[in-house]
């Protein structure tokens, strides 16, 4: 899968990033502080670009079986949502189900639900 989180529908809230050290392509979560965020055109390091800080709804990979209306966290390791808190920063809320390990579901982006 040629990315993290793809953007389905909503009204994303963008805020202002420059990368440091590498390139961010579209469809990129990253996590900045505590908080991830999701890139919706490629941005080149250096260069002020945005990402998405809450808001959009996402086509994302899941780690396991995941219902829908579930707090999600992202592993940004494997590159998945996940149920499990850990270590890992709250990413929001499944709109849809999740079949199962590498299967997608529909993610409202949410990071303070």
């Amino acid at each position: 899968m040629p990315y993290d989180a793809q953007f389905s529908s909503g009204n994303p809230l963008m805020v202002d990033h420059t990368p440091s050290g590498a390139a961010v392509p579209a469809g990129a979560v990253v996590v900045t502080n505590d908080t991830p965020r999701v890139c919706h055109r490629d941005i080149a390091d250096g260069a002020l670009g945005a990402l998405a800080a809450e808001g959009g709804v996402y086509l994302m990979t899941g780690d396991g079986i995941i219902a829908a209306d579930k707090r999600v966290y992202w592993d940004s390791t494997n590159k998945k949502i996940t149920l499990t808190a850990s270590t890992f920063k709250i990413f929001g809320v499944t709109v849809t189900a999740c079949a199962g390990n590498n299967a997608t579901c529909l993610v409202r982006h949410d990071p303070s639900a």
